[in-house]
């Protein structure tokens, strides 16, 4: 089984910046993707960005694109999300997740296999 390890949360002010990592395990796939997803109290567990293994093309939701970055370096088994002006709607917990094998884009949870921990993030004004 994968296993994945996000580090990287903390608490920062509107405008401020976060990278986050997740240490995988290492993985065959080059048909699936990588994935970042939040979670805030009350809300559904939503796509953030997502890579694709084999091609590194990227996706990501509309909220955060221009100010969120996703990238990975296989050789590491390690993917990263770069969160500049962060806002506090980017409040929440956020999950590394990786899938084996995934057709059109990379941000539906329900195409992932595994998950990590989690990584708590908090934005203040």
């Amino acid at each position: 089984q994968v296993q994945l390890v996000e580090s990287g949360g903390g608490s920062v002010q509107t405008g401020g910046s976060l990278r986050l990592s997740c240490a995988a395990s290492k993985s065959t796939s080059s048909n699936g993707c990588m994935g970042w997803f939040r979670q805030a109290p009350g809300n559904e567990r939503g796509g953030v960005a997502g890579i694709r293994t084999g091609s590194s093309y990227t996706y990501y939701a509309d909220s955060v694109k221009g100010r969120f970055t996703i990238s990975q370096n296989n050789a590491k088994n390690t993917v990263y999300l770069e969160m500049n002006s962060l806002k506090p709607e980017d409040t929440a917990m956020y999950y590394c997740a990786f899938a084996r094998w995934v057709s059109g884009g990379c941000l539906a949870a329900r195409g992932y296999d595994y998950w990590g921990q989690g990584t708590q993030v908090t934005v203040s004004s």
